[in-house]
């Protein structure tokens, strides 16, 4: 199954639990004001790459507990993401993915490729991205809407310690000297780094 990706980043360890695979999906219908990557909006651009070939690359990377599906919007994308989130599981690796619907909103569509996304995820990150409700007091989200829903165990023994894992970010230096920066910081936080 082919999917449109805005960004693969083979190793990160900002992205959820443990060191994951982060797949950043172009489309996103959702497009929240204030959003920090409006670019991966458009649902034209990005790479396309077929879903078992992304897999395979994952499974190669050593050390990885995981993979994290964001965007954009995953489950504009749900039955490729699917796909791949059944293929890496089987191998022992956790799946964690964003969204910018709530679970209610998901379980709602009483459809087969959300379904099945659903089914592939141990940790859901589940809302839209709220301005006025911007709060970096858990890890990975930014408004304070944002609902961890734990759909299997693998992950469940984080709910009661959510708070005391810090935001973090990864900065990396590219041969052609591009800066590229993933992870979540308070604004405050980005305008030091940008000014250092």
């Amino acid at each position: 199954m082919e999917l449109r990706l805005f960004h693969y980043l083979p190793r990160t360890a900002v992205e959820g639990p443990g060191m994951r695979a982060s797949i950043q999906v172009q489309g996103c219908p959702i497009r929240c004001a204030g959003c920090a990557v409006p670019q991966t909006w458009p649902e034209t651009g990005g790479e396309c790459i077929d879903s078992a070939v992304l897999a395979a690359r994952i499974l190669e990377t050593p050390g990885l507990e995981g993979v994290t599906f964001l965007g954009g919007e995953p489950f504009a994308q749900a039955g490729a993401l699917a796909d791949l989130g059944e293929r890496v599981r089987r191998q022992g690796l956790s799946v964690m993915t964003f969204t910018g619907y709530t679970l209610g909103a998901l379980r709602a569509r009483q459809d087969e490729e959300t379904e099945a996304l659903l089914g592939v995820t141990d940790l859901l990150l589940a809302g839209p991205f709220l301005r006025e409700a911007r709060d970096f007091s858990h890890p990975w989200v930014g408004s304070a809407n944002q609902r961890f829903h734990f759909l299997t165990p693998r992950y469940a023994h984080l709910a009661e310690r959510l708070t005391a894992i810090p935001n973090r970010l990864e900065v990396r230096l590219r041969p052609d000297g591009r800066v590229e920066i993933n992870g979540l910081a308070a604004p405050e936080a980005m305008r030091h780094l940008i000014r250092a």
